[in-house]
């Protein structure tokens, strides 16, 4: 969850892209990770392997602006692809304030697609929390490809709660810095509405 560091005046949110491997969680942050100011981010952190570029997480911190005077920073992460990392994949989702879902539209991708969003719900599961209570975004990847699976499909599957989704190619940064803001705007609102709601006075019964 958000992390408020009143000495500093920080408040710290925590962004994790979540989907299949080789969806384009990885090129996703590499992508953003080039867009933002080099005196306003943080090392992007890489782990790689044979098999999967991404091992455990990519991370970089980025500073965002105020709100309420205090300066926003977000954490921004993935989580491996690979199913045998699902207690990496765990670990890496606890205290997230917003998920980025990202599907391969690649028509052999669909079980893949399905079987990483059951792992999410399984993971938030894990910590008490539902796919409702979590401001998600989704992004449909790889729209550049001449075979794709539809949009009406991604949607029919893995998007029945109805959640904002973007077409995106991030491997040219199309879509991209538009689903980086529409998590982050989902993310504060929810923020917001979590605030009013701790403030609001309880009438006495």
């Amino acid at each position: 969850m958000a992390r408020l560091m009143r000495q500093e005046r920080i408040l710290a949110l925590k962004i994790v892209y979540y989907g299949p491997g080789l969806s384009g969680k990885t090129t996703n942050l590499q992508m953003l990770h080039e867009q933002f100011p080099a005196d306003s981010r943080g090392d992007l952190v890489k782990l790689d392997t044979e098999t999967e570029r991404t091992l455990f997480f990519d991370y970089f911190p980025a500073d965002l602006g105020t709100l309420s005077g205090f300066k926003l920073k977000a954490d921004m992460f993935t989580v491996p692809g690979q199913s045998f990392y699902q207690t990496t994949r765990r670990v890496v989702l606890e205290g997230a304030d917003g998920v980025v879902f990202v599907a391969d539209s690649h028509p052999r991708r669909e079980q893949a697609n399905l079987s990483s969003m059951e792992s999410l719900v399984t993971n938030l599961h894990s910590y008490g929390r539902q796919l409702g209570d979590v401001p998600v975004v989704m992004q449909w990847n790889k729209r550049d490809l001449a075979k794709k699976l539809s949009v009406g499909l991604l949607e029919k599957t893995l998007n029945p709660q109805g959640f904002p989704s973007i077409e995106a190619t991030a491997i040219t940064g199309e879509g991209v810095k538009q689903t980086q803001e529409l998590i982050l705007d989902r993310v504060l609102k929810d923020l917001r509405k979590r605030s009013r709601s701790r403030q609001a006075p309880r009438t006495r019964q």
